[in-house]
């Protein structure tokens, strides 16, 4: 089995998207350096996940806070600047009206926030709690597996906007 995944265009030359283990690397270095941050940070700690959701602590809110206003500034840049990807191709921001979230979005939310407050890790961390030696992320990662399994298989019944 090889990670060199590209369509047939990109393989003759014809998509500037290749995605082969050259292309990797940077993401490679980017999740490492972000495993520390959230290690140093203690993002990953259950007990600074279990305060907020007892309002015990503003950590994480301050954290998942600030990680807003840096993506706000972010979207603002690349608007105003016309900031292109690694790619070169044209970021898009679609300037789409708000619309009321249906109902799959609340069940969604619920059942993946049920799941965070219930386990002590969203699907980032696991990678790092793993990475940290906390063996047990692995009962996790397979569940994560298994509900990304559930979802292909389902995909097709489920409603969609």
């Amino acid at each position: 089995m090889s990670i060199h995944t590209q369509s047939p265009s990109a393989a003759t030359g014809g998509s500037p998207m290749a995605t082969g283990p050259e292309r990797l690397w940077p993401y490679l270095l980017l999740g490492i350096v972000l495993g520390i941050v959230f290690t140093r940070s203690e993002v990953v700690s259950w007990f600074r996940i279990q305060e907020m959701f007892r309002f015990q602590a503003f950590h994480m809110y301050g954290i998942i806070g600030s990680a807003v206003g840096v993506g706000a500034v972010g979207v603002w840049l690349i608007k105003k600047l016309g900031l292109r990807s690694v790619t070169h191709r044209p970021m898009e921001i679609p300037e789409d009206r708000f619309e009321a979230p249906g109902y799959q979005y609340w069940l969604g939310g619920t059942a993946f926030g049920l799941g965070w407050g219930l386990l002590g890790a969203c699907p980032g961390p696991i990678y790092v709690l793993l990475g940290n030696g906390v063996t047990v992320m692995i009962v996790a990662f397979l569940s994560a597996l298994a509900g990304v399994w559930t979802y292909g298989a389902l995909r097709h019944r489920l409603p969609h906007s």
